[in-house]
């Protein structure tokens, strides 16, 4: 394992332009931070990274896609073998019914290789938990040993060619007959085939296949069905069962993700996973849910470790991109803007830091709020606080930060390949090759833009709810206050008065926006404002004709997106601020504060037009925003390299060329070098320093 020791920040000083502490610089405790960061599942985070940093499960590049998925393959057996996918299941099978610790395990093996986490992900983390969570303890007691043990690899089928994030809409059909009592499954069409599914084009012996339940020639919408796919001795397709590779991807080579299409193809009516749903022997269908709408909800959401583990996933991998590049930056030398020898480390750049420490400090919060999140999914999955709110409420949440961290990873790692240069588009740096295989993470286990929209519709309905039953009173002093509002903010009178209380001092403006409270009041009004504009624009909608109420809908969608957007920044620095309470060392404390205070400020920035035109912010404290972000650039500076020191990650998860230090060692050899030449005087004579010699002789 990689030891995380305390360091001062200037251990981490570059070798040439030294960044000076002052007595009175705060001393980031890196063992404390990094523990912080590790969460409460610290122990199990460690015996997966030093899982992934074993060579047998890390990622060779160059392989054929061929190569890649047999590779991967048998990479899954040493985990097994390694006790580093059992965790969530039953301890009466050999797991530790750990559900929490399942994901913070599974998600650090992006380290190693994405593909083989999403492939883990795909045999354990979607078809066995579909298995145990939508199954009976019949069915857990039949498959999941073979499943655990990998003595059958499965498929999670479920995506259709025709219909990704709309699930409810899939053709795949299970058609129950009484008179066998079999269940028979049936592609349709084409659009109905099962596609982009993993281990679905070589290794998949059996499949959770979700289907409409149809019996007595009703529809009851969509169910899963247990149906195995190929011949454990030959591997060939059983009969009515057929399909096709998907082929090389944009990334995640390793996984076998294919096509499966069902002709007329019987399961034993005991084949269906009927937790939420069953079919008695003569047809008749039953469920505890009697709502269709609710069963399926409560169906899907059974499934969202996927979505946990994605945005645990895509924050770990922003760590080590981090990582790489701000060490290299420490070394990296470009430019003699402020010495006639000596070049500038990258680092010193104002532009550089704007580009690494943003991004850092938006890992940094999303980090925290992941760690929330899986808290959320314990409580859940524990039963610990699994009411119908609670449910909700881990759906809701997963479905605002997992678009918010695959996004932020794509940007991390295009932001840091392009600010290591060259250096950071060679495959031995990693950025390209992760950022390959990140790519599909924002589109699957739920597509970002949809997750968003879920959000959003839940941001309604609470919003709705708060005036539910109210009398006419309580809605009065509402619309007149909003109208109030809507008139203060239009007239421009918050502007001026915003102008008069800064009294034209930009060091007012500045202290009133770094404050913890004035920035929870913008990055919360922000979002409130959004949900009522909206709300207030949908109002009655439940009321129109549906094709009228769709188009209304329409209308507003991308406003409902921005608004579920802002939603999730503001849980992301929430919970950032939260975590800033338990940190107890102060220099730690107050250099996070600084890394708090960039992630508001960068997300009020980034929003700046928003709060202009809607009179939020006047233009004299607008304009002090980018200043005091850059001022917080050169206090973080000194602490950078203890920051990203803080994830925990060695070289074995690094695995990248210019971070090991040696780059240092190349400049140092060419400082030695012209310092050697200078003092022997064979340096030759600089044209440009003779000409100046020359026009400063007098005539």
């Amino acid at each position: 394992m990689t030891e995380v020791v305390d360091r001062t920040a200037s251990q981490h000083q570059p070798s040439g332009k030294r960044v000076e502490a002052s007595a009175a610089e705060p001393v980031v405790n890196v063992a404390a931070l990094g523990e912080q960061l590790l969460g409460k599942w610290a122990h199990i985070r460690r015996e997966a990274r030093a899982v992934a940093g074993n060579p047998s499960v890390q990622k060779i590049e160059g392989l054929s896609h061929t190569e890649h998925r047999a590779r991967v393959f048998e990479q899954l057996k040493f985990l097994v073998d390694n006790n580093a996918v059992h965790r969530a299941f039953p301890s009466r099978l050999g797991g530790s019914d750990d559900h929490g610790g399942n994901i913070a395990g599974f998600e650090e093996i992006v380290t190693a290789d994405p593909s083989l986490q999403i492939k883990a992900g795909v045999q354990w983390g979607l078809f066995g938990s579909a298995v145990m969570h939508l199954g009976t303890k019949e069915h857990q007691d039949k498959w999941l040993p073979g499943i655990m043990s990998l003595e059958i690899p499965g498929c999670f089928a479920m995506t259709e060619t025709g219909h990704g994030s709309d699930v409810a809409s899939i053709a795949t059909t299970a058609t129950y007959h009484p008179e066998s009592q079999e269940f028979v499954v049936n592609t349709p069409f084409r659009a109905a085939w099962k596609d982009y599914i993993g281990n679905a084009a070589t290794d998949g012996l059996a499949a959770v296949v979700f289907a409409q339940l149809v019996t007595k020639d009703v529809n009851h919408g969509v169910h899963a069905f247990y149906v195995e796919l190929r011949d454990p001795d030959t591997k060939e397709f059983l009969p009515g069962i057929g399909g096709e590779d998907d082929g090389i991807k944009g990334g995640l080579n390793g996984i076998d993700n294919g096509r499966l299409h069902f002709t007329n193809v019987r399961i034993p009516r005991t084949n269906l996973l009927n937790r939420y749903g069953d079919v008695a022997a003569d047809g008749t269908y039953s469920s505890p849910i009697q709502s269709p709408g609710r069963r399926f909800f409560t169906m899907l959401g059974t499934l969202v470790q996927g979505r946990v583990s994605l945005d645990g996933a895509a924050v770990a991998a922003s760590k080590v991109a981090l990582k790489t590049a701000i060490q290299y930056a420490t070394e990296r030398r470009q430019f003699n803007a402020s010495s006639h020898t000596d070049e500038e480390v990258l680092l010193d750049y104002q532009r550089h830091q704007r580009r690494l420490f943003t991004r850092l400090a938006t890992t940094y919060a999303a980090s925290f709020a992941h760690e929330q999140l899986l808290q959320k999914f314990d409580d859940v999955f524990s039963g610990a606080h699994d009411s119908d709110a609670d449910r909700q409420d881990l759906e809701t949440l997963a479905a605002a930060l997992k678009p918010l961290s695959t996004w932020h990873a794509l940007d991390t790692l295009q932001e840091c390949r392009e600010a290591c240069g060259g250096a950071g588009f060679l495959i031995e740096n990693r950025f390209a090759s992760l950022r390959a295989d990140l790519d599909v993470y924002v589109t699957f286990e739920g597509d970002n833009t949809v997750l968003l929209q879920l959000v959003a519709k839940r941001l309604l309905a609470d919003y709705a709810k708060e005036f539910r039953g109210a009398d006419f009173g309580v809605l009065a002093r509402y619309v007149v206050d909003q109208a109030a509002g809507v008139a203060l903010h239009r007239t421009g009178l918050r502007q001026v008065a915003q102008f008069v209380a800064d009294t034209g001092s930009v060091q007012k403006a500045a202290l009133a926006l770094r404050d913890e409270e004035g920035q929870r009041t913008l990055l919360t009004d922000r979002v409130q404002s959004m949900v009522a504009e909206v709300g207030a624009a949908l109002k009655g909608a439940n009321k129109l004709p549906q094709h009228q109420a769709a188009a209304l809908f329409n209308q507003h969608q991308n406003e409902l997106i921005e608004a579920a957007n802002a939603h999730a920044e503001l849980l992301q620095w929430e919970a950032f601020t939260e975590a800033l309470g338990e940190v107890t060392d102060e220099g730690t404390k107050r250099v996070l504060t600084w890394l708090r205070d960039l992630f508001g400020l960068s997300l009020i920035e980034k929003h700046l037009s928003w709060y202009l035109m809607n009179g939020r912010l006047s233009m004299q404290r607008g304009r002090t925003v980018g200043a005091y972000i850059n001022r917080l650039l050169v206090k973080i500076r000194p602490h950078a390299v203890d920051l990203v020191d803080a994830f925990g990650y060695g070289p074995e998860h690094l695995r990248a060329a210019i971070a090991t230090g040696a780059e240092s060692v190349r400049q140092d050899e060419a400082a030695k070098y012209f310092r050697e030449q200078r003092a022997s005087g064979s340096a030759p004579a600089d044209e440009k320093a003779l000409l100046a010699l020359k026009a400063a002789r007098p005539r």
